[in-house]
C-alpha cells in the first residue's frame, strides 16, 4: 500500500514537471512568434546601444496600426514618439537637419528641382560649414545666388558649378589628381567653394567684405553682390524655421 501511495506521489511530481515544461513551451513559442511579427509591422531603426530602450516607441507602434496616440512624456510627436534629446538625430534623413530638411524643400518647390538631387547638396552644405565654421545657410545662399543651384553652370569667366569657382585661382584646393571636370560634381563644388568663403571671411574679417571678395566685387561701393545674398540668406533662413510655406505642399 505504502508502495503505491508513493508511486501515485512519483506520478503526480513528474505529471507537474511535464505540465511546467509544456506551459514554458508554449510561452516560449508565443515570445519566438512575436520576435517574428514585430519586426514585420514596424519600420527597421537604427540606434546605438545606449538608445535601445527607446528604438520601438508608442507613438511607432499607433501610427503602423492606424491609432492616433500622443508621444509619451519627454518625447517629441514630430518625431515619432522619440526622446527630446535624440529628436535631431531621428529627423535627420540623409543627413540633413529638420532646419536643411525644410530647405530642401523650399528649395525644391522655388527651383523646381528634384528632392534627391538637393538631399546630397545641403548635406554637403552642412558638413562643410561645421568644418569651416561658416552657417550652412550663408553657403547655401551663395549658391542660389551664384547658380540657381545648376551644377553644370559655367559663367563667361570660367566658373564651374554650384558655388562658380574659377578652377586656375583654386588649383590648391582642387588638387593635381583631380580631373578638369571636377568643379561639376556638386558635393565636391561645395566643399571647395566654402573652403573659398572661408578663406575670404578670415582675410577680410567680415562676411560683407568678404562676399565682395569672393565674387570679385571689392570695388563696388553699392555692395550689389553681398546685399543680395545676405536677402537671399534671409529668405532661406525663414524656410529653415518653417516661416515660408511650399507652394507644392498646399
Amino acid at each position: 500500500m505504502k508502495h503505491a501511495t508513493r508511486t501515485q506521489g512519483l506520478a503526480r511530481q513528474a505529471g507537474g514537471v511535464l505540465l511546467t515544461l509544456a506551459h514554458g513551451a508554449l510561452l516560449a513559442g508565443g515570445l519566438m512568434g512575436m520576435a517574428t511579427v514585430v519586426p514585420d509591422r514596424l519600420d527597421p531603426v537604427s540606434v546605438n546601444y545606449t538608445d535601445t530602450r527607446n528604438a520601438i516607441s508608442v507613438q511607432q507602434v499607433g501610427a503602423h496600426a492606424g491609432l492616433a496616440v500622443e508621444a509619451p512624456q519627454g518625447t517629441s510627436a514630430a518625431t515619432g514618439g522619440k526622446p527630446v534629446h535624440l529628436a535631431q538625430a531621428v529627423a535627420e534623413e540623409g543627413g540633413l537637419s529638420p532646419e536643411m530638411g525644410r530647405v530642401r524643400d523650399w528649395v525644391a518647390d522655388r527651383y523646381g528641382m528634384p528632392v534627391e538631387t538637393l538631399q546630397p547638396v545641403l548635406a554637403a552644405a552642412e558638413e562643410a560649414g561645421r568644418d569651416r565654421g561658416i552657417d550652412p545657410m550663408l553657403i547655401v545662399a551663395v549658391m542660389a545666388v551664384e547658380s540657381g543651384f545648376n551644377p553644370r553652370a559655367v559663367s563667361n569667366m570660367g566658373a564651374q558649378g554650384l558655388m562658380q569657382i574659377i578652377p586656375r585661382y583654386h588649383q590648391d584646393k582642387i588638387g593635381k589628381k583631380r580631373g578638369k571636370n571636377a568643379l561639376f560634381d556638386p558635393e565636391f563644388n561645395v566643399h571647395v567653394g566654402t573652403q573659398v568663403l572661408h578663406e575670404t571671411i578670415t582675410r577680410y574679417g567680415n562676411v560683407q567684405r568678404a562676399l565682395q571678395a569672393y565674387n570679385g566685387s571689392l570695388g563696388d561701393p553699392s555692395m550689389r553682390y553681398p546685399r543680395k545674398v545676405m536677402a537671399m540668406k534671409k529668405r532661406i533662413v525663414a524656410a529653415a524655421a518653417g516661416r515660408i510655406e511650399v507652394a507644392s505642399a498646399g
